[in-house]
Order: structure tokens, then sequence, then C-alpha cells
């Protein structure tokens, strides 16, 4: 099924039923930033065959984003802020002011973590915590019993103002899950091209939306709707 230029990109009610059903969408953020797609998940959805979905289908890194009050309360750092080797100075990022990561965790049920189920068991608790952090009855301490870092789930930290500060996956996705009332949690996955090696491009994209029947949208879209 085609689309034309006018409809390449589903509705933002669609994306939200979709987020809400605990489906994946497809994200694409501008042009004139990363201009890539990622594949965005609510957290507490995901299960073995979505990780393994990311790792074939997507084949970029396998992130959870949380807010940046969830990630205060967890003490869950920017690393750039707490690194102190000379890799991590003079930044010249192209596509943004600062990196959204945090560490790497691995749920302490998990066995080497990396495993779809592993990878699953640490995603999906993510979003509960998300949760209970924000009201309260989780902190810091409950998190260091829970995971365990370094691991293979890398955390995303949210900016403090969301789409306002920053317009990044991290952001566009974290504003989703409020908007549709899920835990603040999203899964993100950048989507590469097997033959080129760069990213998806957009009209292959919309191809594996269509096939797949995953809703696809783009970040100006978004960020007029939700910021």
């Amino acid at each position: 099924m085609s689309r034309s230029a006018e409809s390449d990109y589903d509705s933002v009610e669609r994306v939200l039923d979709a987020f809400r059903a605990g489906e994946p969408v497809l994200i694409h953020d501008f042009d004139d930033r990363e201009g890539e797609v990622d594949l965005v998940y609510p957290a507490g959805a995901v299960a073995p065959a979505d990780v393994a979905r990311m790792r074939n289908d997507a084949g970029g890194l396998v992130c959870v984003a949380l807010p940046d009050d969830v990630a205060e309360t967890l003490s869950l750092p920017f690393m750039d802020d707490v690194l102190s080797h000379p890799a991590a100075s003079s930044h010249d990022l192209g596509y943004d002011s600062r990196s959204s990561f945090s560490f790497t965790v691995n749920h302490r049920d998990s066995f080497t973590g990396i495993t779809d189920r592993d990878r699953a068991m640490t995603i999906s608790r993510l979003a509960p915590v998300a949760e209970s952090t924000r009201l309260g009855e989780y902190d810091a301490d409950d998190f260091g019993s829970e995971f365990r870092a370094p691991g293979h789930v890398h955390l995303l930290r949210g900016a403090p103002n969301l789409l306002d500060d920053r317009q990044g996956h991290t952001e566009l996705g974290l504003a989703l899950a409020d908007e549709a009332d899920v835990p603040p949690a999203v899964v993100v996955c950048e989507m590469l091209d097997d033959e080129s090696g760069a990213a998806l491009p957009k009209a292959t994209a919309r191809d594996y939306a269509t096939r797949h029947d995953l809703a696809f949208v783009d970040g100006e879209r978004l960020v007029d709707a939700l910021r």
C-alpha cells in the first residue's frame, strides 16, 4: 500500500492509541537533527520477542528513557556529568548539545543480562519502577537492590522540561508516554539499513510500518501536538 506525500505520517491519535495498547511505533525525529527513525515501545509492554524484533529489524542500541524527575530521585546521572576520563571532555555532537546517556543496568534476576529474555526482564521492570518512583514509593536504594550496574540495558535521562528543552527521541518518547497515560519509561532503538550501514531511510521505514501495521510519525508532528 502506497502513501502520498500528504499522508506520509500517521495521526498522533493513532500513535497514542498504539502506545496505550502496548504496541511499538516508529518515530522519525527531524531531517536537520539525527535524521533517524527509532522503533519506540512503552517499556512495560516489552517481551523477549520485542527485544528480538529490535535487534533483528531495527539493529540500533536498545535503550530505556526515564524522565528527569525519576532519574533524579533514583540518582541516575548524565554520564557526561560524572565521567572524568579525557574521552568524556570536549563533546562535539553534531546533532545536540549533550547526550542523554546515563549508565547501563541488568535486573538482578537476570543471568548474563544480554539474552532477549534477560533484557526484556530488565526493560519491562523499569516501567513500574518509574511509576512507583513518581509516587514516592521507590528510591535509589530500592533501585540498587533490584538492578546492578554495569549491565546490558542503556538508560537515558530525559531533559527536565522534555520537548521544551530538547527534542530527541528520548524526549519524544517520554512526552508520548505522558500523553498516552502509560508509565514514564520508553524503549528507543534506532532503525539501521543493512545495505548502506547508515540510518534507515524514511521511505523504507514507511514501508516497514505499512507491512507490519505500525504507526509512523515524525518529530515535528509530535512536538506540535504534545509540547
